[in-house]
């Protein structure tokens, strides 16, 4: 192999090994590729007990929301331009570290600074499908940098990163962390396709510089008409766990960052694409760390804005419930697999966590029978109604007399007894009985939105679907090809 140079520096060869396994972090059982920068990108999908949604790129590009494409918080695409965005659209950090006398410019994960210190890149995903963690270690300066994705039901969606000292010595650390290309609320995933520069010309920044807390709006909603058109919702971003020295609400000053420029708060930004950076300084000493959390949700009105400047003025309280959240949600999860049977204890971790991965997606397809066969008279009653108005009509005494649930049995028994051809439907020409075809299934809504790949197909968003993995344990299953690429059915296929 060559000798590679970059200016008078050699080139570190990147010869280690892509490898799959179990491991365990913070008592919480993971899937770890190591070296996976070595693998051509592939695309993944983190999962909810609550509506969020998120399809994040191997190389740490993503999109990510509520409940549906309208509500995104970053640009939603098909695979193949999540991604070509990395570097663009997501998480970015450059840090300078501070040490012997000399300062180090590194930016983790960046594609333009690959060849300048001799790293190592491996990814995370929790056996539950809910955490997605990207590491980056970095031999020459002894520092070690983490980052990754949960979902929050109350908060959001919870960006946690940590950076550890694990050289010789103390390293004093200048740090710049975000995220970037963040979508303002009000914009349809049909509107930012079609027209991204003429959104991003009502693009409206503006930080609470008390809290922190920086809101991404319009300056108006665009439109056609001759009328005011406000906009009154806003996406949100928040930060905990370091001093903030400085905070910016757009990428324009990061190259001045990188040059060692001094940097200017950024309160009231227009005309350009979000952004949310926090500059901070901290010292590390050998075996020690730092860790914090960005905090982003979408579609935010006044009143829930106004709650959470009042929490952000106890910022460690709120860092408390924000963990607790995110523990709740996990609990939900494995509650939903437990449900349909998805649990099981044998001799082979990761064959256990790829059935309860693809217990969970076949859920979030179909749902659960949450109330066993007990169906909600209230639900059955918007069923009739979107299937056939005249039969809800002509039946109010019947739903009325069932009470807020009855077992289904007994439904089909009552509308049976009331002789109505149409309420069962008759004859060969009747495809769904109205009775017969309802099924007592809740939570599969709220899970579809979590599933959005599946999204793509049902209602035609994208000539092209993009495929998603339900968990990094798949790659064990898949063989792999001479380079290390994992190849197969298994490695790519939707759970």
């Amino acid at each position: 192999m060559k000798k590679m140079f970059l200016g008078n520096k050699r080139v570190p060869s990147n010869t280690g090994k892509v490898e799959g396994g179990h491991v365990l972090l913070d008592g919480e059982a993971f899937y770890r590729i190591t070296h996976s920068d070595r693998l051509r990108p592939f695309f993944l999908s983190i999962v909810s007990s609550a509506d969020h949604w998120m399809f994040i790129s191997s190389n740490g590009a993503l999109t990510a929301g509520r409940r549906n494409p309208d509500l995104a918080l970053f640009p939603y695409h098909t695979d193949d331009k999540i991604h070509d965005a990395a570097g663009i659209t997501g998480t970015k950090t450059i840090l300078i570290a501070e040490r012997g006398g000399r300062s180090y410019l590194w930016e983790p994960f960046s594609q333009s600074g690959r060849g300048v210190y001799s790293i190592q890149r491996n990814l995370f995903k929790n056996f539950t499908g809910n955490k997605i963690l990207f590491e980056e270690i970095n031999a020459d300066l002894g520092l070690t940098f983490r980052t990754g994705w949960v979902s929050s039901e109350q908060f959001g969606w919870v960006r946690k990163s940590s950076l550890a000292c694990s050289g010789a010595g103390m390293v004093r650390v200048r740090l710049l962390d975000g995220i970037q290309n963040l979508l303002p609320a009000g914009i349809g995933s049909q509107f930012q396709l079609e027209k991204s520069t003429l959104i991003d010309a009502y693009k409206k920044n503006e930080l609470l510089p008390e809290s922190g807390l920086a809101l991404f709006l319009l300056s108006s909603v665009p439109v056609d008409r001759p009328e005011p058109a406000e906009s009154l919702r806003a996406t949100t971003v928040w930060s905990a766990g370091l001093p903030r020295r400085n905070v910016l609400l757009s990428s324009v000053q990061l190259e001045n960052f990188r040059q060692g420029r001094p940097l200017k708060t950024e309160t009231d930004v227009r005309a350009e694409r979000g952004a949310y950076f926090i500059e901070s300084k901290f010292t590390l000493r050998p075996g020690r760390s730092r860790a914090w959390m960005l905090v982003a949700d979408v579609d935010q009105g006044p009143v829930p804005v106004a709650r959470l400047r009042k929490l952000l003025c106890t910022p460690a309280a709120l860092q408390k419930k924000v963990e607790a959240d995110i523990a709740r949600g996990t609990e939900e999860l494995w509650r939903i697999v437990a449900r349909a049977d998805g649990l099981q204890k044998s001799a082979r971790p990761l064959g256990d966590a790829r059935h309860a991965s693809n217990v969970l997606f076949n859920v979030m397809r179909g749902g659960l029978f949450f109330a066993g066969y007990q169906i909600g008279a209230a639900d059955l009653l918007a069923f009739v109604r979107q299937a056939n108005r005249p039969v809800a009509a002509r039946h109010g005494a019947f739903f009325r007399r069932l009470g807020e649930k009855a077992l289904r049995e007994s439904v089909l028994a009552r509308a049976r007894a009331t002789g109505d051809a149409d309420a069962l439907g008759s004859g060969a020409g009747a495809q769904v009985r109205l009775a017969v075809g309802h099924a007592p299934v809740e939570g599969e809504q709220a899970h579809h939105a979590a599933d959005a790949d599946h999204r793509h197909e049902w209602r035609g968003a994208h000539p092209r679907r993009p495929r998603g993995i339900g968990a990094l344990v798949e790659v064990a299953h898949s063989e792999r090809n001479a380079d290390g690429r994992p190849g197969g059915a298994a490695g790519i296929h939707d759970p």
